[in-house]
């Protein structure tokens, strides 16, 4: 290859791995892997069948679509050692795959990767409930909503919660440390995460269930795990901490004028109720309008529109009445001060559920409406009013027409920033001019705020370069170092989390 410049001779990551695959095929022939697997996970247990393989190649918002030379899908640890071991012994990368609902597409194969995708789905067993140990032991591919049923029948709870509980699998949720409406008061993935279950690049199996909640036996591997993208091993199961059941609940719908109102509404409510106050859900009403427009079955909560909405929760173990009382007096007092202009509070369980429903379907009315280039992004708790205001005003000033639509987790900082394009358009063509600048733009922004491109999606395939361009570089130093000592061969999920180190020249 002739190469003007030395920026233009330097390989990019598919090109590595099109050299990596092509000298793959030249020590171990694709028949030969394929007999392999079969004979350790039987003939149910792979296929290279095309039709088989599409659904699972392509992310689920339809952005990526890899390739595999097989769908592999053991049943236990012991299969996926033997998967891993034969991978490391040809070369061949793995890919994990829970349920496909990530939001980066970091469980797809890249398109030239001609990887082993495994999917977790089988391993689904609950090995193990113990409500005096207050935890719960699962294998990877159980979905998150039979932990939550499963908690229920011992008088528990899991307290994560997602649009996508009847399909994310407790795997995929701990290798992306999934947030979701909870965080607020339990924390993400990590925190809710009290053991893991690995099998290692090498092979090797990382028994870490114990459930200790003290263990100073040096780094943790469990969190290194936790986050890593498939990057560092393979998920076969987790031990999660469970809390009592608060069968009881408040739901409320705000109206404010400003986003700083409701984080000052946040800590009043925090400083009259405590604990009880989970979900603190900051909607703007562009939102709702497009709930409003093109979701079945919803209305507009309050009389009135208001700039901000809030979607409040509380729970409670005992004393409804009580919780609801305390609630309406606190509401009451900041009613009075004007930081609230008005407010709804659910009188039934099917009223608790609509009023969730207007926050849940957000992203599927936006799409409905046409695209939208999405950003989960972070900043700090106090920053985040100010942000979701003041960045707003930016995109809208620097890309004529665009329109904004900020919305997400106040509590823990998270917001969904999303934008579109202008009405009327053609939202593929203007995508396609404008969505880099505008992906550039909304995270320079963050980065300036001192927040963090990935809130709770992380990095997969399609925020990489993003990562690369504004981490600081012992940040990503480190990142493959630990990358390097445990998986030198870089079969677990190349191409993920970690920007490739592209500094050497091609030869």
């Amino acid at each position: 290859m002739i190469c003007g410049s030395v920026a233009s001779c330097r390989l990019t990551e598919d090109e590595l791995a099109a050299r990596a695959v092509a000298a793959i095929v030249g020590a171990m022939t694709q028949d030969a892997i394929l007999e392999r697997l079969s004979a350790a996970l039987g003939p149910k247990g792979v296929t290279a069948d095309n039709e088989t393989l599409a659904p699972w190649l392509t992310d689920w918002r339809g952005r990526i679509t890899g390739s595999a030379i097989a769908l592999v899908s053991p049943k236990n640890r012991e299969e996926v050692q033997s998967v891993v071991r034969i991978a490391g012994e040809a070369g061949v990368p793995i890919v994990p795959q829970g349920g496909n609902t990530g939001m980066v597409a970091g469980g797809v194969p890249r398109p030239h990767d001609q990887a082993i995708l495994l999917s977790l789905r089988k391993m689904d067993a609950i090995r193990s409930v113990d409500p005096g140990d207050n935890s719960i032991t699962v294998e990877a591919g159980t979905i998150l909503s039979r932990v939550h049923a499963t908690a229920a029948e011992h008088d528990r709870r899991f307290p994560l919660s997602l649009g996508a509980k009847d399909s994310a699998t407790v795997g995929g949720l701990i290798a992306t440390n999934a947030g979701g409406t909870q965080v607020l008061r339990f924390g993400s993935m990590r925190a809710l995460t009290l053991g893991i279950e690995a099998v290692l690049p090498d092979g090797s199996l990382f028994e870490g269930l114990s459930t200790l909640r003290k263990d100073n036996r040096g780094y943790d591997l469990r969190q290194l795990l936790a986050g890593a993208e498939g990057t560092l091993g393979v998920i076969t199961a987790a031990s999660l901490r469970l809390v009592p059941a608060a069968p009881h609940r408040c739901v409320a719908w705000l109206g404010l004028e400003t986003a700083p109102n409701a984080l000052a509404t946040l800590r009043r409510l925090e400083a009259a109720l405590g604990d009880a106050v989970e979900s603190f859900e900051l909607v703007p009403e562009a939102a709702l309008a497009l709930v409003l427009q093109h979701i079945a079955d919803t209305r507009a909560p309050l009389e009135k529109a208001h700039r901000w909405n809030v979607l409040v929760e509380l729970r409670a173990a005992s004393d409804p009445e009580g919780l609801r009382t305390r609630f309406e007096t606190a509401l009451g007092e900041i009613l009075s001060t004007g930081l609230i202009a008005d407010a709804a509070i659910a009188e039934s369980e099917a009223q608790a559920d609509a009023l969730w429903k207007l926050r849940e379907t957000i992203a599927e009315a936006e799409r409905i409406d046409g695209m939208a280039a999405k950003h989960d992004v972070s900043v700090p708790v106090s920053a985040m009013p100010d942000f979701v205001e003041d960045a707003t005003k930016a995109v809208e000033q620097r890309f004529a027409g665009a329109r904004v639509v900020a919305f997400g987790h106040l509590g823990d900082g998270n917001v969904h920033f999303n934008v579109r394009a202008p009405a009327g358009a053609d939202d593929k063509a203007w995508f396609a001019e404008t969505g880099g600048a505008v992906n550039r733009f909304v995270h320079d922004l963050t980065h300036a705020a001192g927040g963090s491109l990935s809130a709770e999606h992380g990095i997969g395939q399609l925020k990489l370069a993003e990562f690369a361009r504004l981490a600081d570089p012992a940040r990503l130093a480190a990142l493959r170092a630990i990358k390097q000592a445990l998986d030198p061969g870089n079969i677990m999920n190349p191409g993920k989390l970690i920007p490739l180190d592209n500094s050497a020249e091609n030869p």
